[in-house]
């Protein structure tokens, strides 16, 4: 059975087995069949058409999903910054405004699986843009909401509209890409996501503190327009996508093996896992910051997600840890970084508690760039369903985190949030422990079956 369906690590770029010392035939020349191998494996090469770095069409094709990444994170967790403003607007409490993000990031796990159908069907690329179009109309009319409730339904639509970004992008790079270089390209659009994020929140930051909350996510809007117009002008056109079949039952069978793999159902929840902690982590901060012993103003506050920086160098670098750690490896580092994090934010000194921040989003950025290309790679067929999956349970990590977070913090203070994000951690890592030992007893057993 292959690595990848066993929880072995894999390393990025491995070469052929050597034969160890004195295995060879007496004669060091290449026998007839080794030669025809090697140049058959040299002519397979050389008709991949798929992109490489460096190769036709692949600086374009990261430009565009980055763009697409930072449409996605801006417009998701627009509100998120902008919460205890909210809060004010409309009178109600951190958990009431909390479903402002957890309804968005909810829907879009509800509706992603039905969107990866969707570009199974009609293609990767059709279903991006479409998903982008209707996600920044909507967004321009979020400064409009006259309510909570009415705000909470919209962002609930622009959830879903956004639904068909990361699934449809993560399948597009696993057709379109050459394996060696996957990991490389994903953690390109993660951190266009982490861009995203912290752009997204310092310009709401800074422009609700002179016009309020409104005019700060219409400036979003506009920016996420820029982007969607961007990413269509930009992608290259898909040459390895095949058609699929939108027959239920077809869908139904394709989740079906996905879910029955230990290793992808493994996978799922170390996503959910990592981003419970950062959607609670997030969600509250806005809160502790504006109150006693710091009490920062809102542009302050939203300058604060310039931390999203150091998650756009450890998404980008996660193929380099894979290939220096293995996967677990590099779970293990990510997942003891965010605990790091984690205990310095308890501090009540602002640098502390700023590194704390740093900490938690290089953790969690290069966990979830590790576990979501991982998906892509175990996959054998349905590669969107299969990264629709992960996609789903990632956001209601995310809704799950945002909710309980704040609820947490309200019966708590800091101290709650940051224990529900140790929880997750430690499922996190307990889950990766899992995985150490089934790789082990699948190894030992193919050493018997050897022997």
């Amino acid at each position: 059975m292959p690595s990848v369906s066993t929880g072995a690590s894999t390393t990025v770029g491995a070469g052929p087995t050597v034969p160890a010392s004195g295995s060879r035939s007496h004669s060091d020349s290449p026998t007839h069949s080794q030669t025809h191998t090697h140049t058959h494996s040299r002519s397979n090469l050389s008709s991949d058409t798929r992109m490489t770095p460096g190769g036709p069409g692949y600086r374009r094709m990261s430009l565009a999903l980055f763009l697409a990444g930072v449409a996605t994170f801006a417009l998701l967790y627009s509100t998120q910054a902008l919460l205890p403003l909210v809060s004010g607007d409309f009178g109600v409490t951190a958990s009431a405004a909390s479903w402002t993000v957890s309804a968005a990031t909810g829907a879009l796990a509800l509706f992603v699986l039905p969107m990866s159908a969707l570009s199974e069907r009609f293609g990767r690329r059709a279903v991006m843009t479409a998903s982008l179009a209707v996600a920044v109309t909507v967004g321009l009319l979020v400064p409009f909401a006259p309510n909570l409730g009415v705000l909470v339904v919209l962002r609930a639509v622009q959830g879903a509209a956004l639904a068909g970004l990361p699934a449809s992008a993560t399948a597009y790079l696993a057709e379109e890409v050459r394996p060696k270089a996957l990991v490389t390209a994903i953690g390109l659009f993660v951190a266009g996501n982490s861009v995203g994020g912290m752009s997204g929140r310092v310009i709401t930051g800074w422009v609700a503190q002179e016009w309020g909350w409104r005019v700060a996510v219409g400036a979003i809007g506009v920016v996420a327009v820029g982007c969607a117009v961007a990413f269509r002008l930009l992608l290259p056109a898909p040459r390895h996508f095949a058609p699929g079949s939108l027959r239920p039952r077809v869908l139904a069978r394709t989740v079906r093996d996905h879910l029955s793999n230990p290793l992808l159902r493994r996978l799922y929840a170390i996503g959910a896992l990592f981003m419970t902690v950062f959607g609670g982590v997030y969600t509250v901060i806005g809160y502790r910051l504006t109150e006693a012993p710091f009490s920062l103003p809102q542009g302050i506050v939203g300058s604060i997600f310039l931390v999203y920086l150091v998650g756009t160098v450890s998404a980008s670098t996660a193929g380099k840890l894979v290939g220096r750690l293995g996967r677990r490896g590099a779970l293990y580092l990510a997942g003891g970084t965010t605990t790091s994090g984690l205990l310095l934010s308890l501090a009540d000194t602002l640098p502390l508690v700023l590194l704390g921040l740093v900490l938690i989003t290089a953790g969690f950025f290069a966990g979830h760039a590790v576990a979501s290309s991982a998906v892509s790679h175990t996959a054998a067929h349905g590669r969107a369903q299969a990264s629709a999956l992960y996609q789903s349970a990632y956001y209601v990590g995310s809704s799950a985190g945002s909710t309980i977070g704040a609820v947490a913090f309200h019966a708590g203070g800091w101290a709650g949030t940051v224990g529900v994000g140790l929880l997750a951690v430690l499922g996190v890592v307990s889950i990766t422990v899992v995985g150490s030992h089934a790789a082990r007893v699948q190894a030992r057993r193919g050493a018997v079956a050897v022997g």
